[in-house]
């Protein structure tokens, strides 16, 4: 195969367009090996070129404001972050079910005027014992939104077989949240679950719309 000269150079050079222009002597500088081509380059390409440039900037802000409006269409504000809910806004409940006393029902109410949120999963804790019940599935991070005078539910067994012998016994039940910023704590009396609550591997639903929701995450019905 005979070697190329140096019109044939040049050929090969611009069928590769590894070329870059220098706007201010107007010439290309083209590479190829070690053989180095300066080439005039008319005043239309290089107009031409700049005007290529600015397109794709017009059409590149073009994109960027339509994924503006599909987030935020027009005459509609992108919505505000809810703040945590706080103690003064919640009223918290726990009682024992009846017919099952190892399973503890909390709600959470939110009494304010404006929505709020909790942590996904209660922390639910024992007076005396080490640790907090585990959630009943994985998963659970980030927060639960409870409007204005939503209520929320959770239950907690508290211990899967009460006849376990190592069983802890507990004079009172904690739920808040990780942060603290709310919470409330119930003796065993006030739940009904006698003078101590029964604790071995306890675990705790997510918050969620209804108390038969929350019953059948834990196990009931």
């Amino acid at each position: 195969m005979s070697r190329p000269g140096k019109g044939d150079r040049c050929s090969a050079i611009g069928s590769q367009r590894r070329f870059r222009y220098n706007p201010t002597g107007r010439t290309a500088v083209l590479p190829f090996g070690r053989t180095v081509v300066r080439q005039a380059v008319p005043s239309t390409v290089i107009r031409e070129s700049v005007m290529r440039i600015r397109a794709l900037a017009a059409a590149s802000a073009v994109l960027a404001s339509g994924a503006v409006l599909l987030t935020a269409p027009a005459g509609h504000a992108a919505p505000a972050r809810v703040a945590p809910c706080t103690q003064g806004e919640l009223t918290v409940r726990a009682a024992a079910v009846p017919a099952e006393r190892t399973v503890v029902r909390f709600s959470v109410t939110n009494r304010g005027g404006r929505a709020c949120t909790v942590e996904r999963v209660p922390v639910v804790s024992f007076g005396g014992l080490d640790g907090a019940a585990l959630p009943v599935r994985e998963g659970g991070k980030g927060t639960y939104r409870l409007g204005a005078r939503e209520t929320a539910y959770a239950a907690v067994r508290t211990i899967g077989d009460p006849a376990d012998p190592e069983a802890r016994r507990a004079r009172s039940v904690y739920v808040s949240d990780a942060a603290g910023r709310w919470g409330g704590v119930f003796s065993a009396g006030h739940l009904g679950t006698g003078t101590r609550v029964l604790v071995w591997e306890p675990v705790t639903t997510w918050w969620q719309p209804s108390r038969s929701a929350a019953d059948r995450e834990i196990g009931l019905g």
